[in-house]
């Protein structure tokens, strides 16, 4: 139980794959566990790396398992991004997108302008998970930046789980179009701050009340210590108890799932 090990939790954010669920399994009764989570009366806000579903395709498979939860509770780092780039660059900004069907939208959800076939330089370059991903899309890529388009990343996932073992993640486009361009790319997820950040406004929480929980070391607790919010490790997706040792600083509670931590 969470007030086992931490006083003062009044919220938590949850990361989705490898805590919720195992790519199309349940991990445990969520029904039960959004029950307690309840009536211990915890604020949460889901908040995951994958940038390849929009906010209603996210809900879409929450309520496969069961579990409603509002658009303002889910924060996905397609819809951070989009957020982030949207108070940066206005709304009618131009962006080129290497990314899924569901980041493009994403973009336009937050007024942005997808420009597919660019000729002259964009506002921003968007670089996330493509399973389309070429050297054609590169190449473009690369010159806009050089051109002094603004690089972006949803995340920097090197890998990302799947029945068949860790697959390139986003984090891989990122990291050919950043060496192709010579320029380092911002990137809005975990590990970086501000996707915590906007889940604790979401949350209207200060990050000593906040307790992270995620199943990725390097990207779920080392994104939660550089917010300075609480973090708990849950062992049931990429990170395993062996790897804990290399873990500096470690996460203040680990623990084998989410019912696990929460009962």
């Amino acid at each position: 139980m969470i007030s086992a090990h931490l006083d003062n939790i009044k919220g938590l954010i949850i990361d989705m794959d490898g805590v919720l669920w195992r790519d199309k399994e349940p991990i445990g009764n969520l029904v039960k566990n959004f029950e307690r989570i309840k009536a211990l009366g915890l604020k949460f806000v889901l908040a995951t790396n994958n940038a390849t579903r929009t906010i209603a395709e996210h809900q879409a498979k929450l309520r496969q398992f069961g579990v409603d939860v509002p658009r303002v509770q889910i924060l996905g780092s397609g819809q951070a991004t989009g957020i982030y780039l949207r108070n940066k660059f206005g709304e009618g900004a131009r962006v080129y997108v290497i990314g899924q069907p569901s980041l493009v939208d994403t973009m336009k959800e937050y007024g942005l302008k997808v420009v597919k076939n660019p000729t002259n330089a964009v506002n921003v370059v968007v670089v996330s998970f493509d399973s389309d991903f070429n050297y054609e899309k590169l190449k473009i890529a690369s010159l806009l930046v050089q051109k002094g388009s603004a690089l972006v990343g949803t995340n920097s996932d090197l890998t990302l789980p799947s029945p068949e073992g860790l697959m390139p993640g986003a984090g891989i486009n990122l990291r050919a179009v950043e060496l192709a361009s010579s320029q380092t790319g911002i990137v809005v997820g975990k590990p970086e701050p501000l996707l915590y950040k906007m889940a604790l406004q979401r949350l209207g929480l200060h990050p000593s009340e906040t307790l992270a929980i995620g199943d990725r070391f390097e990207t779920d607790i080392v994104g939660a210590q550089k917010a300075g919010i609480h973090s708990a490790l849950v062992l049931s997706g990429v990170s395993t108890l062996r790897d804990v040792d290399n873990f500096h600083p470690k996460p203040e509670i680990i623990v084998n799932d989410l019912e696990e931590l929460i009962f």
